[in-house]
């Protein structure tokens, strides 16, 4: 309580000092623990306590503060080179306000009562606008485009950044709330369950190995000539069946080391580089990370081969409707639009297709937590999504507003957000671009690109060889913490928005389209990945809090070299899951941003994604390869057969889908323009009708009683009592009425 009251002084200098002492106890207060549990527990029952005392609330309002500093503003613009001095109060501040957040945010099972109510509260605090105030994500939005806009070059946007990605996802939920609130509003709609959790299945799944383009050369140099081999058949069969196994289910080899890709490789590979900008060699081959010594190769007796596919297939209500028309052309020579029920005058074998399409399919025998029994576990082909029923309720809310009546939005924190964001959502989309372009490890540093250094660079250069070392490794670990949370936020945001409604995802969706983030995500993975995730930027005895329990020991050039004994840096791996599913987003079911992908080359910089051997990196990388499988001709198909297997055994699929034939008519060029254009005036038509609302619209009622219009109260201004003869002289008595003009223009 003392300290908060010393957080109200005059002195900016004071105010500084007494913040540190918060940031201390928020930290754990590091000077009284002997371990580094004791330091974890102490910084979340502090921060608690803080949040009791009205901590967050104070900072809040000294955060506001610094904000509208046009002092330290104009102070920076004036510098050549900013440095880390000159965001001292923001760090300060952002850091006590994130250890609150995320330590009051996790969830654990021996929390009191009174910390789960405080943890609530503070929830709601920051989703919704608390004295007439802006939810706090917004005021963190505003920050990161002051600072892209050049206004506040001082501020220190990493912190921000992480920062507002815990906000976001303490306020609306992470991906397991996402889940449960997606099961929650299909229960609400009167959907079907889902017939899988998308989360375990991810987690079941095993990684392969990369697509070999050659056989290894160990092996090509023991394999008998081809000359040979055309008579021997078996051996043939028996050599490739080995290969196969050994490609798919081996798990010695961390990433088979490739042999050079072929010549339609290479250029469809210059290509993309051209295209986009990239700076790196595709073809550059760096040495891969060797196996550990002490796991045994498995033998091939040993290799388990999966039972079934992971993904229930699917089918959408429009796939049905598009077979049942094509055949109901081809044998009748008709359509029903939008009749999936009538079959009169089809053959048999269409009669059964669609009944396999909307089939319930049943499986036997379940394990319950007690035994095995018999059980029925139902799962539909035919799926229905939210977005599916919230697109219909939009046609009907278009089309009959008056019969319908006003729609009634629920007051989410997902909705609240939204209608914040609205005004300035393109701008927001930008920065966030603008930001990761500047942190993304191909990028080249431009005279008009924004400086994402300012909070990271001292005010005195390095001069020793270790003093650089350690900066460079600090610059690089900078970056990826940047690359983390603006991937990690905006695959949050499109995914609760696309829970939310449909076209708010649409709308957030069309804007980083617009600011080309397909491309940018492209030239993200244009470098050797391998490099990128087993990248070793951090040094383990700075982290906190070994730094301030043990003792330090000394570092040198060799050791900083050494690096850790982690094989890979989950940052960048999450951060590039996160990338890949942010693509996918983007491209699904948009047959012109699938476009995009192929315009841009897209499919060797993918396939070169594949050499990570982590199972929900590859599946997002072969769902981007399905989608774009049947424009890249036949020709690619056939000479990466290994790659259209994985994609076989590890993504869904769709009954009626010919992703690997490229027969669908849905690939038609000339619609892609039109395709884009009907989405955007569907976008515009939603939010015009949900947040634009006049208040004197067309469609609201109308009084034609006389005496009622006559009797209704005005509010008038006071001053009108003063000027009211004045005005009837003005306006009524001295200007002539020829009524006879009136009766004859009538």
């Amino acid at each position: 309580m003392g300290l908060l009251d010393r957080l109200e002084v005059v002195s900016r200098e004071r105010r500084l000092k007494v913040a540190r002492a918060v940031l201390y106890l928020a930290q754990g207060t590091f000077g009284e623990c002997d371990s580094e549990v004791d330091v974890l527990h102490w910084s979340r029952y502090n921060c608690f306590l803080l949040y009791q005392m009205g901590t967050f609330s104070a900072f809040l309002e000294l955060l506001h503060m610094e904000i509208d500093n046009s002092q330290a503003c104009s102070s920076a613009l004036r510098k050549p080179a900013i440095s880390i001095a000159d965001s001292t109060e923001l760090r300060v501040l952002l850091s006590v306000m994130y250890l609150m957040v995320e330590n009051i945010r996790l969830e654990r099972e021996t929390d009191s009562y009174g910390w789960r109510r405080a943890r609530e509260t503070f929830r709601t605090e920051l989703s919704f606008s608390m004295h007439n105030e802006e939810p706090f994500a917004l005021l963190l939005f505003s920050m990161v485009t002051k600072f892209c806009s050049g206004l506040a070059p001082h501020f220190p946007i990493k912190k921000v950044l992480l920062l507002l990605w815990k906000v976001v996802m303490f306020t609306l939920g992470g991906f397991e709330q996402l889940q449960a609130l997606k099961v929650q509003k299909r229960e609400e709609l009167g959907l079907p369950p889902l017939a899988e959790d998308s989360i375990q299945v991810v987690k079941s799944m095993r990684a392969a190995s990369p697509p070999s383009y050659t056989l290894d050369l160990g092996e090509s140099q023991l394999a008998p000539p081809p000359s040979k081999l055309r008579g021997r058949r078996g051996s043939r069969r028996q050599l490739l069946t080995k290969q196969d196994s050994l490609d798919i289910y081996n798990e010695r080899d961390l990433f088979k080391t490739e042999e050079p890709a072929t010549e339609e490789e290479e250029e469809s590979a210059g290509d993309g580089e051209r295209t986009l900008d990239g700076e790196l060699d595709l073809l550059e081959q760096d040495p891969l990370v060797p196996p550990p010594p002490s796991q045994a190769p498995l033998s091939a007796e040993r290799v388990a081969f999966p039972k079934g596919l992971p993904w229930t297939p699917k089918v959408r209500q429009k796939d049905i409707e598009h077979f049942l028309e094509m055949s109901r052309n081809k044998f009748i020579g008709f359509t029903l639009e939008q009749d999936t029920d009538t079959l009169v005058g089809l053959p048999r074998p269409i009669h059964e297709s669609v009944k396999t399409l909307k089939q319930v399919t049943r499986v036997g025998s379940q394990s319950s937590g007690i035994g095995s029994h018999q059980g029925i576990l139902a799962k539909e082909h035919k799926y229905i999504s939210i977005a599916d029923v919230q697109i219909k309720n939009e046609e009907e809310l278009e089309k009959c507003p008056m019969s319908l009546g006003e729609e009634v939005v629920p007051e989410t924190p997902c909705e609240i957000l939204y209608q914040g964001m609205l005004c300035s959502l393109p701008q927001y989309m930008i920065a966030l671009l603008k930001i990761l372009l500047a942190a993304a490890p191909t990028s080249k540093a431009k005279t008009d690109s924004i400086n994402i250094l300012a909070d990271v660079l001292p005010e005195e250069m390095p001069i020793t060889v270790l003093q650089s070392m350690k900066l460079g490794i600090d610059v690089n670990r900078h970056k990826e913490i940047i690359v983390k949370s603006i991937s990690a936020l905006l695959l949050l945001l499109l995914k609760h928005f696309k829970l939310n409604h449909i076209y708010q995802f649409e709308y957030v969706s069309q804007h980083l389209v617009f600011a080309n983030c397909i491309p940018l995500i492209l030239k993200f993975f244009n470098q050797n990945i391998l490099s990128y995730i087993t990248a070793k930027n951090s040094i383990s005895v700075l982290d906190y809090p070994c730094c301030i329990i043990q003792d330090l020991p000394e570092l040198t050039t060799e050791s900083l070299e050494a690096g850790d004994n982690n094989q890979f840096c989950w940052r960048n791996l999450f951060s590039c899951i996160n990338l890949l599913r942010l693509l996918n987003k983007l491209t699904k079911w948009k047959h012109s941003r699938t476009m995009m992908l192929v315009v841009f080359k897209s499919a060797p910089i993918l396939k070169r994604a594949l050499k990570v051997k982590q199972a929900m990196l590859q599946l997002y990388v072969l769902k981007l390869l399905k989608i774009q499988t049947k424009y890249l001709g036949r020709q690619w198909r056939k000479s990466n057969m290994k790659t259209m297997s994985a994609i076989y055994q590890k993504v869904r699929h769709r009954m009626n889908d010919d992703w690997a034939y490229g027969n669908d008519i849905d690939a038609r060029p000339w619609d892609f323009q039109a395709e884009e254009c009907t989405l955007r005036a569907n976008i515009e038509a939603f939010n015009s009708r949900r947040y634009d609302r006049p208040q004197d619209s067309e469609f609201s009622p109308v009084d034609n009683c006389l005496q009622s219009v006559l009797g209704q109260r005005l509010d008038l201004p006071e001053d009108f009592h003063y000027s009211y003869e004045l005005w009837l002289e003005r306006e009524v008595f001295s200007q002539p009425i020829c009524w006879e003009e009136l009766l004859q223009n009538h």
